[in-house]
């Protein structure tokens, strides 16, 4: 039997190159190579390259920022991200807010139904829950207290959001203007991903969960020395081998990563969104058909433990599902 051609997935980040990766994976017994291009937060770079790629792979992930932020079920569109992706004409190109929605909402189901993590019982900080739409949703629903930083970790500013209904008020409030905004004003791109600049430590202290998109919570964490990080879990998305060792290094207990990890690394929703469009021939899915999908692959969050103590929020593993 003729082994089925290799499907070619390309993220093109404006993220740092220093995260680049290329691995091969296998879904349904079709491979895919799936590669992460960054371009240091050059903007015309990045569409040299999202250009070059057009039409040449299956499915391109858009990585570094998102296309589009949801509240509500209704869904706003950066004026920015638009242009950016001007190039690509012929090849789909997904941001992960597709899958957000489907896949990490289900993981804190799966999480709180395995008895891994107990958010009923947690103090949450959700570094910015217009991102992660399903996520927050499905955290809200947990019953757990939760604050919101999208105030802190998008904007600088220092006002903490408490609570689902103030933060659903504060997105109809500033999502129509927040997406008029340059790109650069709202995300760390190129150098400055690499940068580390502690900040909102008492957050980060007074939380027994640190949830949201990584580069995030990157951003602001605090020193190793201050402790403040000691016993927590993280649940995000996006990790290298180097950002778990940081991780480590503070004093994380848990690390738990909604997407598959490949070859040492944890690849973004953008990047598992182009992988299934590629598999379903190009065609985006509905919600429904993620799901199905992602059951299908037997799918579930990658749990590693960084420390050995168990602290709060967390109930003892179950079987061989941390390791």
């Amino acid at each position: 039997m003729t082994a089925p051609q290799v499907k070619r997935v390309a993220s093109v980040s404006l993220g740092s190159s220093t995260r680049d990766k290329t691995v091969t994976a296998t879904f349904f017994n079709q491979p895919v190579e799936i590669r992460r291009i960054g371009t240091d937060g050059d903007q015309a770079r990045f569409q040299r390259t999202l250009a070059a790629l057009d039409g040449t792979v299956d499915a391109i992930g858009f990585g570094g920022m998102d296309r589009y932020l949801w509240s509500e079920g209704k869904r706003y569109e950066f004026r920015a991200a638009r242009a950016l992706l001007a190039p690509a004409t012929k090849t789909p190109v997904l941001d992960g807010s597709g899958l957000k929605n489907t896949l990490e909402r289900e993981a804190v189901l799966w999480l709180q139904r395995e008895g891994i993590v107990d958010f009923a019982r947690s103090k949450t900080l959700m570094v910015a829950g217009v991102d992660r739409f399903g996520m927050s949703e499905a955290l809200a629903a947990g019953g757990g207290e939760i604050v919101f930083g999208d105030l802190m970790f998008s904007l600088g500013l220092p006002l903490a959001i408490r609570g689902r209904r103030a933060h659903r008020a504060w997105a109809r409030l500033l999502l129509p203007l927040i997406v008029q905004m340059p790109l650069s004003v709202l995300y760390p791109m190129g150098e400055k991903q690499d940068e580390i600049t502690p900040r909102w430590e008492s957050f980060y202290r007074d939380a027994d969960i640190i949830a949201g998109d990584f580069l995030y919570i990157r951003r602001y964490l605090p020193a190793a020395e201050s402790g403040a990080l000691s016993g927590k879990i993280i649940l995000t998305n996006t990790t290298t081998e180097a950002d778990e060792e940081e991780l480590r290094r503070r004093g994380v207990r848990l690390l738990i990563t909604t997407t598959p990890r490949f070859d040492g690394r944890s690849f973004g929703t953008n990047v598992m969104e182009a992988v299934l469009v590629a598999l379903n021939n190009g065609e985006t899915l509905t919600e429904p058909e993620y799901l199905a999908t992602l059951q299908k692959l037997h799918w579930t969050p990658n749990v590693r433990t960084l420390q050995p103590a168990i602290g709060a929020g967390w109930i003892a593993p179950v079987g061989e599902l941390v390791k």
